[in-house]
């Protein structure tokens, strides 16, 4: 992923806090010689304390082989993206119809050394901790090893803990245009209004070049 400057994060709270609210992503594994990696979507907590994420998958899934062939693995994350019509990227004194289309999105690569879980009692915990990131107001029981009403399926998943051993974000919201364009963009994005426009609008508003 090419990260100029003025899409680089500011600080790593930047992206950390943005992976709080954007916890579904794609690991990517490596496959088998002459095989294109496995490519798994799943919902993940990332948590920034311990550096890692935690989730979980049923213990059928193919992807297991290759992470215990080779436990790196790269989990990414793509969100708050929409197109941008070229006339909203004319510069003054250019033609509106010679303003290039763009693509404006955010965007986290965790390079990870993946920990496959398999005791009961850990499995559990790692459970509960992703549910307690999606579900802070509670509502689903508690799962324990060996105790109703979770703890029989435990032996049809496996968790995973994600190290996280690198980081590459990047923030693509015109950084490099004038104020003119930037306000332009952040205009079109609010007359538009679809989906995803409010949040890259809010985005386009908040990192104002330095």
């Amino acid at each position: 992923m090419l990260i100029h400057p003025w899409d680089a994060p500011r600080d790593d709270a930047e992206w950390q806090r943005w992976l709080t609210t954007h916890d579904f992503g794609q690991l990517a594994v490596n496959g088998p010689p002459g095989e294109p990696p496995y490519v798994q979507p799943l919902h993940f907590a990332y948590d920034a304390e311990h550096g890692e994420a935690v989730t979980h998958l049923a213990r059928p899934n193919p992807l297991w082989h290759a992470v215990e062939a080779n436990p790196v693995v790269l989990l990414s994350v793509v969100d708050d993206y929409v197109y941008v019509p070229g006339p909203w990227q004319a510069e003054p004194g250019t033609p509106p119809e010679h303003g290039v289309p763009t693509s404006l999105y955010a965007s986290v690569q965790l390079r990870c050394h993946a920990h496959v879980v398999d005791d009961p009692a850990q499995k559990a915990a790692l459970l509960n901790r992703q549910v307690g990131h999606f579900q802070p107001e509670g509502g689903s029981a508690h799962a324990a090893a060996g105790e109703a009403p979770y703890g029989r399926l435990l032996s049809g998943i496996r968790g995973l803990r994600l190290e996280v051993t690198g980081v590459r974000a990047k923030f693509k919201y015109a950084g490099k245009r004038s104020e003119t364009v930037r306000e332009r963009i952040a205009a079109g994005l609010a007359d538009r209004d679809g989906v995803r426009d409010a949040e890259a609008r809010a985005h386009v508003l908040r990192r104002q070049p330095a």
